[in-house]
Order: C-alpha cells, then sequence, then structure tokens
C-alpha cells in the first residue's frame, strides 16, 4: 500500500480538498483508496457527506481505545473508503502526551487492514503536534500542498524540520515527494516569484542528505476554481459534481504525474458517471408529476448547506 501524508501546518491552503479529488482520481484509475481523516475539524469527513452517530466510532477511538480501524471506516464512493473524524480529536493531543510510543499508534493501527487497499490518503491537521507526527510515521511520503503566497512559503521551512526530525528519530523511509500549488493564479507577478523561489530551493538541495532531495515541484498546479468548494457543500468530489470543470482537470492530472495514471481515462469515466446520473435524473423528473396539491409552486434555494445538502426553504412559511 502506497502512504501519502497530505501536510500543510498553514490552514485552507487546499489539503482536505487534494486529499478527497485525489483519492476520488485513483478510485477512478481501478485503485482501492483508503482516506484518513486526522484533522479535528473534520473537513474531509463533512466533505463526503458523512455525520457520525453518537456511538460509531472513529479515528479518535482507534488512536485513544484501540478501537480497530475496520471497525471505524466508512465507504463514501466506489473503491473509496473513509476513517472519518470527529471534533473529540482535538482532544487527543492532551490525552496521548502521557502514552509510551504515541508516535507509533496510527501506523500500528492501520496493519490490519494494510492489504486491503493500494493508496492511503492522511488529510493532516494544520499544526505540527502530535497527530501530524503520527500521520508521518504512518506514511512513507509527504505531499504538501502550497499557495503561491509569500506566508506559505514562510512556513515551508518549519515543515520540513518537522519531517526531518520524525525521518531520522522514528521513522527513516519518511520522504518528502512533491509540492502542488493550489489555488494558483499563474497570471500574478507573486505567483511567478514563489515558483521561482521553490523550484531554486529544491533543485539546490538535490544532492544533499535531506528527505526532500527528489522532490518535485509538480508541473500540474491546481487552479482556482468555484466548482471545488461547490463540490464539497453538495458531499461530492469535483469528478461527480463538475466532471468537466477546470478542478477535475487539474486533479486527474495531478493523479496522473503523482501515480503515472492516464489522466483522460480519470476524466472519460467521470464524465460517463455524470451522464448516466443526467439521463437517470431526467428520467425521474419525467416520471413526477408537475405539482402536488400539497407542496408550494415557488421554492427558493438557502445558500446555507447542512449535511451537505442544500436547503430549500418554503417562502410561505416566512409569510407567518
Amino acid at each position: 500500500m502506497r502512504r501519502i501524508a497530505i501536510i500543510n501546518q498553514k490552514g485552507g491552503v487546499g489539503k482536505t480538498t487534494t486529499t478527497a479529488n485525489l483519492g476520488a482520481a485513483a478510485a477512478r484509475a481501478g485503485q482501492r483508496v483508503l482516506l484518513v481523516d486526522l484533522d479535528p475539524q473534520a473537513h474531509l469527513t463533512l466533505h463526503f457527506g458523512v455525520t457520525l452517530s453518537d456511538n460509531q466510532p472513529n479515528i479518535y477511538d482507534v488512536l485513544t481505545s484501540a478501537t480497530a480501524v475496520a471497525q471505524a471506516l466508512v465507504p463514501v464512493e466506489k473503491s473509496v473508503v473513509l476513517l472519518p473524524s470527529d471534533v473529540d480529536l482535538a482532544g487527543a493531543e492532551m490525552e496521548l502526551v502521557s502514552v509510551p510510543g504515541r508516535e507509533v499508534i496510527l501506523r500500528q493501527a492501520l496493519t490490519a487492514v494494510e492489504n486491503d487497499f493500494d493508496i492511503m490518503l492522511i488529510d493532516c491537521p494544520p499544526a505540527l503536534g502530535v497527530l501530524t507526527v503520527n500521520a508521518l510515521v504512518a506514511s512513507d511520503e509527504v505531499l504538501i500542498p502550497l499557495q503561491a503566497h509569500f506566508f506559505g512559503l514562510q512556513g515551508l521551512g518549519k515543515l520540513l524540520d518537522t519531517v526531518t526530525l520524525v525521518k531520522k528519530r522514528i521513522h527513516p523511509p519518511l520522504r518528502v515527494s512533491g509540492i502542488v500549488l493550489c489555488m494558483h493564479e499563474s497570471a500574478t507577478k507573486l505567483a511567478g516569484e514563489v515558483v521561482d523561489d521553490l523550484r531554486q530551493f529544491l533543485d539546490s538541495t538535490r544532492a544533499a542528505p535531506v528527505p526532500w532531495s527528489e522532490a518535485r515541484l509538480f508541473d500540474t498546479a491546481i487552479r482556482r476554481n468555484i466548482k471545488l468548494a461547490e463540490a464539497s457543500s453538495y458531499g461530492k468530489t469535483v469528478f461527480d459534481y463538475a466532471p468537466r470543470s477546470n478542478g477535475a482537470i487539474d486533479y486527474a492530472r495531478l493523479a496522473g504525474e503523482i501515480f503515472q495514471f492516464d489522466p483522460k481515462t480519470i476524466l472519460a469515466l467521470a464524465d460517463a458517471a455524470a451522464d448516466g446520473e443526467a439521463a437517470a435524473s431526467e428520467l425521474t423528473s419525467e416520471l413526477q408529476p408537475t405539482s402536488t396539491p400539497y407542496e408550494p409552486a415557488i421554492t427558493e434555494t438557502c445558500q446555507t448547506v447542512q449535511h451537505g445538502h442544500p436547503l430549500r426553504v418554503d417562502p410561505m412559511v416566512h409569510a407567518y
């Protein structure tokens, strides 16, 4: 199983979006994919519209109560399985402080399911604490989503220091496989300068004994695309929500670079699935009556999103 931690201690750089859509792309290329939500904000879990019941095991239970990973897994797409998160995970940092071997808990827990999957992607929290160290120890590769801004570049050094420390003291196979630019705006001067700095930095360490000596700045940059944000609000990946969008094209190409897949195959499968769903939806609408005596004729869509679905609001309710 190929193990990749998707990490950046800066929030809002595209970690969750990259985890979800890379996983979906790999699944469409015939791979069995495990996605691990290691962020207490549970954004990856929310991305797929998963709502956990009170007694449903999640990654918090795996880390703190020795719950088997298999008991907590949730299928979210064909060939994609999620190890979900919960807000309780925020307390795991404190609970694990005094636990011997706390850095290897996740790696040991995942051993039981490693033969069931081809690829594992871990969505890491925006911090460099115990949870992130667990992700690094459980992985063999690090993928760094980065926005081409000054602050993003400044934080990269601290992140690489953490990777170096984990490789040296706990997990020697760990390496940085590459950096992917997210929400990229190639036309801006700042973005061009940051990209040049990144390339110079990576080229300067090719012969150095560091975990990123073979790291790539991937040719595919994820362009800023509203369809990526909209897809998560509907509990879908971009391949299900907008398979012809720039977001789908970019993530298919990125998957092609990272996993050596043909991006055209990924996009063709997503396109075919979308066409099939559209046809089914059209047939269903034709079979349904145009109106019912108990349904208002006019509705408006509220922008609020709950459990991954837009709320339908009856305007007549507000009249009273």
